[in-house]
């Protein structure tokens, strides 16, 4: 039967030390966290690192060590201070969470100043594989949003048994360039329209000189209905400053659109991917019912998950940024996707 989270545990766990301690390492970030996240005794740990593809990746890790380990994945432009209240949540259940920064976001960096900056979504996804080979993870429960999700959808599909379960907010995301280059209704075209000002040098530029408050825009438009406050932004703001932050996210958008190449050694990963496979491991989607951001809608992609499947809305004015927005939720999901 599944393990039901109770409600005023939640509350209380929403705020609890661990959140703060395992996702706010920085100076900075610590300053301007909620008061209801202030360390109580002992100092944060600090951000293990693990090197893998060719990266050194930044990642939070609370909970035990012997713990069934569950992934999670972050999108554009947010950081890993989306999951700082889903992770106690699975700890007091007895969970492995682990939260990696994407590349370019945070401090996971290159190793090499000559590898190029790839953002195209195999290589991002191939990143968590390799990063749980170095950490010796078989196979994990993976969650995520955004670019998140659809690097939970890429794994799941290739790597099958590298996935005990799936989370995937806004549900089946994996695409290609073929697929980008297809225009879409006027309306859904206009919901694009950042992808369509990165295409140009001038929305390089714009990013490069704006990105704090251009990514503030977005989470605005993205949730709507999430009166988000100025520490809430800065603290995953900070992650913006990634020296190679723009690169990774102006190559994501252009490759979708064919207008950058990527790297011969993800060919084979993105022709499986372009003919839209499957996914068969257990899988819960989720929907906010006040997301801002273009999104499928369930009904187009619930034959894409053969395996044992269920789809939430989650309400209550809940935008792009679900585990964040409805942190119970999300990690109900958790809890919930290997027992379908």
């Amino acid at each position: 039967m599944p393990t039901t989270l109770d409600p005023t545990r939640r509350r209380l766990l929403g705020a609890a030390v661990i959140s703060a301690a395992a996702l706010s390492q920085t100076p900075t970030a610590a300053a301007a966290g909620r008061q209801d996240a202030k360390v109580s005794g002992g100092s944060p740990p600090a951000l293990r690192t693990v090197q893998a593809n060719g990266l050194e990746i930044s990642y939070a890790e609370v909970g035990p060590s012997n713990g069934p380990p569950v992934i999670l994945l972050h999108g554009w432009p947010y950081d890993i201070h989306a999951f700082e209240a889903v992770a106690p949540l699975l700890v007091s259940q007895g969970y492995r969470v682990i939260a990696p920064y994407v590349r370019g976001y945070g401090p996971t960096r290159f190793l090499s100043p000559d590898t190029i900056r790839n953002g195209q979504p195999s290589a991002v996804a191939f990143d968590t594989v390799a990063m749980m080979d170095a950490l010796r993870i078989k196979s994990a429960i993976l969650g995520g949003f955004d670019w998140g999700a659809r690097s939970a959808d890429i794994i799941a599909a290739l790597w099958p048994e590298r996935c005990r379960g799936l989370v995937s907010v806004s549900g089946y995301l994996i695409g290609s360039q073929a697929g980008g280059s297809k225009p879409l209704p006027p309306a859904a075209e206009f919901q694009w329209w950042y992808q369509f000002y990165f295409a140009t040098e001038r929305g390089r530029a714009g990013y490069e000189a704006n990105r704090r408050p251009f990514n503030r825009l977005i989470w605005q438009l993205a949730s709507p209905k999430w009166s988000f406050d100025d520490a809430t932004y800065a603290r995953s703001a900070d992650a913006f400053d990634n020296p190679d932050h723009v690169a990774i996210v102006i190559h994501n958008y252009r490759w979708r659109m064919g207008l950058a190449e990527g790297e011969a050694r993800y060919d084979a990963f993105e022709a499986k991917l372009a003919a839209a496979p499957t996914i068969g491991v257990p899988t819960i989607t989720l929907e906010g019912d006040a997301n801002g951001a273009p999104h499928p809608e369930p009904s187009a992609y619930a034959a894409k998950f053969t395996g044992p499947y269920v789809h939430r809305l989650v309400e209550g004015g809940i935008g792009h940024n679900l585990p964040q927005e409805a942190p119970g939720p999300f990690a109900q999901a958790i809890l919930d996707v290997t027992r379908l």
